[in-house]
């Protein structure tokens, strides 16, 4: 029986993916190496490396004005690295809370600004999660950026809104968004991306920055988190996650012959209505987010009698349905649909849930 992967990161793969790799993988590209010890300074690698990045430009239609970093450390690693180099000791920031991680991404800014110079605005505003519109945010009319996260892996709840904040510099966690759907990148000054989601496996985090905020980076941020040494050396300062980057240059290629990004969106909006609908059909499952708001990567819901939840995981993945446990700070169930993710897979998942449903309920 086929096994569905529903984890939230590291997530799915496309099969074929996972097929060129294997077949490749002690033979890369007729080097007679393994892709794993290949050099970051070999000619085979440093011409994969531009593909990859032309791949990924056409994909999401970046404009020239923005440069593509190749980093490591993370999400985590950028929650640090955006204050270090865009904010100086005088300057405020705007931080937009609207779940588990933008909070997070606030926690550890703080660490670098002056405590008055850090704003954090709640938007999540009800045990029924809704968000607030953008145009309610109310920012600090001389902070220097605003950050926030469009989608919120945990809770399930996302920002479909793009910003319009004039003279504002806009920050965007994209993690589990990113290569999901359509972005105007022209509305963002950063996004910046951790791999582990629709990217290729952990250790790589994509930024993409506009070519201005190079001009103002702060002294003394440390060279690894460095946006202007990043560039200055083609995202290699130091050795990087080459399998990372390897699987990420495959991802890309495979989003393409899927006719790109708008075509994936179609099939994600269908898998999550899909899921959707039939949560909404029936009062053995709940989902707690108002439907405005609901995550199209990662759709939480809980069992009415909540003593059930343990014995859904067990039988789920007797089933072969893996990976569906909500996380610790929230609890219930937790499926993350990502684009390696099928229909199929959805179907499959519905046809246990009322079984289980029909057994339990």
């Amino acid at each position: 029986m086929k096994i569905y992967n529903f984890n939230p990161g590291p997530a799915m793969f496309p099969k074929k993916i996972l097929l060129k790799i294997q077949k490749n993988f002690h033979n890369w590209n007729k080097s007679n190496c393994s892709i794993l010890e290949i050099s970051h300074r070999s000619k085979n690698f440093l011409e994969y490396a531009i593909n990859t990045e032309k791949n990924f430009r056409e994909l999401l239609n970046i404009p020239s004005e923005y440069h593509v970093l190749f980093a490591q450390g993370g999400a985590r690693g950028q929650f640090s690295a955006i204050p270090l180099n865009l904010l100086k000791p005088h300057e405020t920031s705007d931080y937009i809370n609207s779940g588990f991680w933008s909070y997070a991404a606030f926690l550890e800014a703080k660490k670098f600004c002056h405590p008055k110079n850090i704003n954090i605005k709640y938007i999540n505003n009800s045990k029924l999660h809704t968000l607030l519109p953008m145009n309610k945010w109310k920012l600090n009319p001389d902070s220097q950026y605003v950050h926030y996260c469009p989608n919120e892996t945990i809770e399930g709840i996302s920002i479909f809104e793009e910003p319009n904040f004039s003279q504002k510099i806009v920050i965007g966690d994209f993690s589990s968004v990113i290569l999901s759907r359509v972005i105007n990148i022209k509305k963002y000054s950063l996004i910046y991306a951790s791999a582990q989601k629709n990217i290729g496996p952990a250790g790589l985090t994509i930024i993409i920055i506009k070519k201005d905020l190079l001009k103002n980076i702060t002294q003394n941020v440390p060279s690894i988190l460095n946006y202007q040494i990043l560039f200055k050396t083609n995202s290699m300062f130091n050795t990087p996650p080459i399998f990372s980057w390897y699987v990420a240059g495959l991802t890309f290629k495979w989003l393409k012959k899927k006719g790109g990004i708008a075509a994936i969106e179609k099939k994600n909006i269908l898998k999550a209505k899909t899921l959707y609908k039939y949560i909404d059909s029936t009062e053995f499952y709940n989902n707690l987010v108002v439907p405005e708001n609901r995550s199209l990567m990662n759709i939480t819901f809980f069992l009415k009698n909540h003593t059930l939840t343990p014995i859904f995981l067990n039988n789920a993945e007797k089933n072969k349905l893996y990976g569906l446990k909500g996380h610790s700070a929230y609890g219930g169930i937790r499926a993350s649909i990502y684009n390696a993710m099928s229909i199929k897979g959805i179907f499959s998942l519905i046809k246990f849930m009322k079984y289980f449903e029909k057994k339990f309920g």
